[in-house]
């Protein structure tokens, strides 16, 4: 693998540019929507990321050519093609877009969930891993098999961090929730009953964030707040368990932004204990989205010949990682295992 990408990250509330090469991250600029009140706003949060998209841009560009990486020295510009909140990603894609035709480069379409999983499967030891992303909007289970990464399992409604934020709204705890209810829960008493909802391999959250609230009438923050955790916690360490058995890996990779909460991952390092598999945390810098894990999964694609005109770079907001052939990883990768 060879090559020099930047990447510009945008799906949501942080806009994030980064540059990358084989080696390591050369350069990144990020500037965070901060909503003044309530959740996320798309049009808000598109409005901030095309006042600040110059900035980040040229901040990474003159961070990298401090470094001795120039902009001629760039082969690609990737971005996030979806999923996404679809304002957003329209706003960054025009950015990139812009980029790749003043640089003369190729443009690369990254889906955002497979660049959560291909950052980890580089800054850690991983190869081969069953991965539990779990963020704002997504929560899925995944592991590569047969040239695709498969959803062994997935949120039936609202991801476990929109979860947590819905709870903490209704609590008043402002946004994000989830490491305000980390926080709170490290001082409960007790444990309070709470709908544990596992489908088959799939999960849902709202009606677990519902009854979390109702919880609130009869019992402290701090016991609803560990309940809540630990409820959804064990929910999606089981599917994870299942995905490891059918798989029949030895691997298991935490990843997005809820992948912070060091319960879910004390809870995740006991289950691969007591199975003899090998737990992989990336970093904090690489568990929220970021600009790093957009460019490098770009130098993958752009490495492998993944490229798209500026004609068929339109966006997708329900951009499904299983929808992507991986033409990064060789199609060998798992002969006298899965084939």
């Amino acid at each position: 693998m060879k090559g020099t990408v930047l990447g510009i990250e945008g799906t949501a509330w942080n806009l994030s540019a980064a540059i990358v090469n084989e080696k390591d991250v050369i350069a990144e600029v990020s500037d965070m929507y901060r909503p003044p009140i309530g959740g996320i706003h798309p049009r808000e949060a598109a409005q901030h990321h095309a006042k600040y998209a110059s900035y980040v841009v040229k901040g990474v560009l003159e961070e990298a050519r401090q470094k001795g990486v120039d902009a001629s020295d760039i082969d690609a510009i990737s971005f996030s093609q979806g999923p996404g909140l679809g304002a957003c990603l329209r706003t960054v894609a025009t950015a990139a877009r812009m980029l790749a035709i003043s640089l003369d480069v190729p443009l690369v379409g990254v889906n955002h969930c497979l660049a959560h999983v291909e950052v980890g499967r580089w800054k850690t030891p991983a190869t081969d891993p069953v991965t539990l992303y779990v963020s704002g909007a997504n929560s899925q289970v995944l592991a590569y098999r047969m040239g695709r990464y498969r959803v062994f399992g997935e949120t039936l409604d609202i991801g476990l961090g929109n979860a947590f934020d819905k709870f903490a709204r209704s609590a008043g705890l402002g946004h994000p929730g989830g490491p305000q209810i980390e926080q709170f829960a490290k001082n409960a008493s007790n444990y309070i009953p709470l709908p544990y909802v596992v489908k088959g391999m799939d999960l849902s959250f709202s009606g677990l964030s519902t009854a979390a609230t109702a919880a609130l009438k009869d019992h402290s923050m701090e016991d609803v707040c560990y309940s809540f955790q630990e409820t959804a916690f064990a929910m999606v360490v089981e599917v994870t368990e299942r995905a490891l058995a059918h798989t029949e890996k030895n691997e298991v990779l935490l990843a997005g932004g809820v992948g912070a909460n060091t319960r879910l991952r004390e809870m995740l390092d006991i289950m691969c204990t007591e199975r003899g598999a090998n737990f992989y945390v990336p970093e904090k810098r690489f568990m929220g989205d970021n600009g790093a894990m957009i460019a490098y999964l770009g130098l993958l694609m752009y490495d492998s010949g993944n490229v798209i005109d500026v004609e068929n770079s339109h966006v997708n907001p329900n951009f499904r990682p299983d929808e992507v052939d991986v033409t990064w990883i060789p199609r060998d990768f798992e002969k006298g295992r899965h084939s």
